[in-house]
């Protein structure tokens, strides 16, 4: 398997297990990770927050663990990097509002470059303005904004199991949908797992 490096998008109050597991998945197969936060350097954390589905009309939110950072915002060059990730919590509401940070998403989106975000990530590509003909899934509040983004968003039928693939563009709609969502992005990236 060819190593390809991934750049992830994260900000504080990620949603903990959307950061975390992706990051751990990736790395296992043996690809090369920068996880990057706008106005942080690599060694810095990020807080995190756990969401879980208890019962409630929406998600419930506790305090998560700290994540380090091992690269720099500043030093991103999206050229140099095969693939983006872009996990969910409560950072893509406001790290979409960082210039920059659409700039990056727009270039990966521009090369045809493989994609995934979960969860509230697609809030960055919707405000990026690169979810016109696209599908997708994502958290089902989130769905208004990639309608009125001329996106189709897709109903995960209230499993949040699934992922949604559109060309470059690999969804889950919340971290449950981990091993779909983590497999199909992987088959888009080109890399194979040995049994």
């Amino acid at each position: 398997m060819a190593v390809k490096k991934i750049l992830m998008l994260v900000g504080d109050f990620v949603e903990d297990y959307e950061v975390m597991v992706p990051f751990q998945m990736l790395v296992m197969v043996g690809h090369d990770v920068h996880v990057v936060c706008p106005g942080k350097k690599a060694g810095e954390q990020v807080a995190t927050a756990i969401h879980d589905f208890e019962g409630h009309q929406t998600y419930s939110e506790k305090p998560g663990h700290n994540f380090t950072l091992n690269a720099d915002f500043d030093a991103v060059d999206p050229a140099k990097y095969d693939a983006l990730v872009v996990p969910g919590g409560r950072a893509p509401e406001y790290i979409r509002l960082n210039p920059r940070v659409i700039e990056i998403v727009q270039a990966f989106a521009a090369a045809k470059k493989p994609i995934a975000a979960v969860c509230h990530g697609q809030q960055v590509l919707v405000a990026a303005g690169i979810m016109e003909g696209k599908s997708c899934t994502a958290y089902p509040a989130v769905r208004p904004d990639i309608e009125r983004a001329g996106g189709c968003w897709v109903d995960p039928n209230g499993t949040f199991s699934n992922a949604v693939v559109d060309g470059n563009l690999v969804t889950g709609p919340a971290w449950p949908a981990h091993p779909e969502w983590m497999r199909a992005f992987l088959k888009v990236l080109g890399s194979t797992i040995e049994p």
